[in-house]
């Protein structure tokens, strides 16, 4: 038996209409992921309050409030901001002065959300006051993160990164900024001195021995204990100090 073949021919509407229905599935699943980890909805105040989600620039209304308050807020030019060091992120798009010579405290952080977040062994923080540091470039350019909740609106503290190249630009606290020294544009190195650390935190969670000499916590400084490869000096303070405190405090009880 022979069998007759027959050809339907399409017009140019037809393969179109067509094509589009066999790629309709996996460009709408695209398209959901890319607004899943870029969303831009201006209408969602969650969203529109957060520079990696949708902010324009504006310096004006509620959601950008957070533009004229410290660490945010960009010192007038008749302010007494005397300008020490500079730093941006990896591709430029957020720029910063500092004006504090020496930060209040530096420290590396062996904890295992620094390690994570910065892909590094350690996070290595300087201490600032909100009011030290001042915006030049990249309001609408930067990103939150608070990493208890894992949610990217701005909620104190938080991680602050740039929502372009990603580079992470601060630790915001509830009083006081961590700046991560390595986005500074050292002059000299007489300036990079300046930034020398005081200690080591979290270092049991370590991933690589480092003997500098340095106190070296098994938590939080000053709220944990030191570990043996601290120098004895750091060991016996803390040993005096917290004795202090227990005296001190069975005193109070006594009377």
């Amino acid at each position: 038996m022979a069998l007759r073949l027959t050809t339907q021919r399409l017009s140019p509407a037809s393969y179109l209409t067509s094509a589009t229905r066999a790629t309709s599935r996996p460009i709408t699943r695209l398209n959901q992921v890319f607004q899943h980890t870029r969303p831009r909805n201006m209408s969602n105040p969650t969203y529109a309050a957060n520079g990696d989600n949708g902010d324009l620039g504006s310096t004006e209304g509620e959601l950008n409030a957070w533009k004229h308050r410290a660490p945010y807020r960009v010192h007038d030019k008749a302010e007494d901001f005397k300008v020490r060091y500079e730093g941006s992120c990896h591709c430029g798009k957020i720029k910063y002065q500092l004006s504090r010579e020496k930060p209040l405290d530096s420290k590396y952080c062996h904890c295992t959300t620094c390690q994570k977040i910065h892909g590094a062994p350690f996070q290595w923080a300087a201490i600032f006051h909100k009011d030290d540091i001042n915006f030049t470039h990249g309001h609408h350019d930067l990103g939150w993160y608070e990493s208890s909740e894992k949610t990217c609106v701005h909620k104190l503290p938080c991680k602050v990164s740039c929502a372009y190249c990603r580079t992470p630009i601060m630790d915001e606290g509830r009083n006081m900024i961590l700046l991560f020294p390595t986005l500074i544009d050292f002059k000299t190195p007489e300036d990079r001195k300046n930034f020398d650390i005081s200690c080591h935190m979290f270092y049991t969670r370590r991933i690589l021995d480092i003997n500098d000499g340095k106190p070296k916590w098994t938590g939080i400084n000053d709220s944990s204990d030191l570990m043996a490869d601290s120098p004895p000096d750091a060991v016996n303070e803390l040993k005096r100090k917290r004795q202090d405190e227990e005296q001190e405090k069975s005193k109070k009880d006594q009377d």
